[in-house]
């Protein structure tokens, strides 16, 4: 009577449900408890909540709970069926479950917490689950947070792409930039990626978006166009993207001067790569001296660097005529270089000039995205994602 009354306290039962009996196995540490019902009790129909007399029981089902001690706990019950004169034979919701879950909600609220606190494969080891089991309640847990999620105008958005798995599999990640969360995954890089986002979207919804930062990928624009209301001026392309497209040019030529040099017995670019991908304001302490030598050479490497830092200047004016004025300046400084890297940058940034330029409208970045990009990199390096093929 006082393990029943235990649990009967533990698990808050509240009228019909009562516990019946409690078993302890301490050979297996095992903890079993079975519930039971009154015998004239009616129970709600789960699909329209109308009181219904009983009309049988399904099979007894189990479910994980709490842990006590160094046993698992695990309680039973029959489930009872209902008749319900609109929807016919149901099976009703128990108050200590999720439908369709073989776990109680206090053991699921604890497995959040563990599996927050570790990777799905050390919190699966510290709950005694499988890692699919753990991974199945987070997938319900993000379902819940969604569907609890209100519907609100989103002012500033972010998009961009993930490669996260072999053979060029992609997601398309759409962000909240001013609140800084995740608003869509949708899967592949596709126009229709980005449509199933905006598709679920109200016309006031729509309405409300005033930019959407990007990069130069023609789906991501072409989907933005033909949801977003005047949806051409609202893209920005990202700087992020733009600088990533300069620095590629920078290591392209530094790559090719070193092997020219290389033929000539010069090893002056040997074990550079990475001081031509910083910033001047970055550069390491200790390297600074060495680069500020190799820039006194007068490298081609180092021309194209300049013409890099100079491309950055472009997002620290305040007006967009000003803006103009310097990119006009750098335009004819880069394609007039005789790299064709940097001139083939240079051209490219040029036929996308309106919707660099529209930062200026929104200032807006893709850093939030970046950032989380940046956080599933991190994940895709654990052993458990490379044991699934996530690489």
């Amino acid at each position: 009577m006082r393990d029943i009354s235990f649990f009967s306290r533990l698990l808050a039962l509240e009228s019909p449900w009562r516990v019946e009996r409690v078993s302890l196995d301490t050979q297996e540490h095992h903890i079993d408890v079975w519930l039971a019902h009154r015998r004239n009790a009616s129970f709600a129909c789960p699909e329209c909540g109308k009181r219904s007399p009983l009309r049988d029981h399904a099979s007894t089902r189990s479910w994980r709970h709490l842990d006590h001690g160094d046993c698992l706990t695990w309680i039973h019950a029959n489930l009872p069926r209902v008749i319900c004169p609109v929807h016919g034979i149901r099976r009703v919701r128990v108050p200590w479950a999720l439908p369709a879950s073989r776990f109680t909600i206090a053991f699921e609220r604890h497995a959040i917490d563990v599996l927050l606190q570790a990777d799905v494969l050390g919190g699966a080891c510290l709950l005694h689950i499988s890692w699919d089991e753990a991974w199945n309640i987070m997938e319900r847990a993000v379902a819940r947070g969604l569907r609890a999620k209100k519907r609100r105008v989103i002012a500033h958005l972010g998009v961009d792409e993930k490669a996260v798995a072999k053979r060029h599999r992609y997601v398309t990640l759409v962000c909240d930039l001013d609140r800084s969360t995740v608003e869509f995954i949708g899967d592949d890089r596709k126009q229709t990626s980005l449509d199933a986002y905006y598709q679920s979207l109200s016309k006031k919804q729509l309405a409300g978006i005033k930019a959407v930062a990007m990069d130069m990928w023609d789906p991501f624009v072409a989907s933005t166009v033909a949801y977003v209301p005047n949806g051409e001026s609202k893209i920005v392309f990202d700087r992020y993207h733009i600088m990533k497209h300069m620095l590629e040019a920078v290591d392209e030529i530094r790559k090719w001067e070193h092997g020219l040099l290389k033929a000539e017995g010069d090893e002056t670019l040997k074990g550079t790569k990475y001081l031509w991908l910083f910033s001047e304001e970055n550069l390491p302490e200790p390297s600074r001296e060495q680069f500020a030598a190799l820039r006194a050479l007068h490298l081609k490497t180092g021309r194209a660097w300049a013409i890099k830092e100079s491309l950055r200047d472009l997002w620290a004016y305040q007006r967009k005529g000003w803006a103009l004025r310097h990119w006009k300046r750098w335009y004819f400084w880069a394609t007039h270089s005789r790299l064709k890297p940097v001139v083939k940058v240079a051209r490219m940034i040029q036929g996308h000039l309106d919707n660099v330029m529209t930062y200026f409208d929104h200032r807006i970045t893709n850093a939030t995205s970046e950032g989380l990009n940046s956080k599933i990199q991190t994940i895709k390096k654990t052993p458990m994602a490379s044991a699934i093929g996530i690489t």
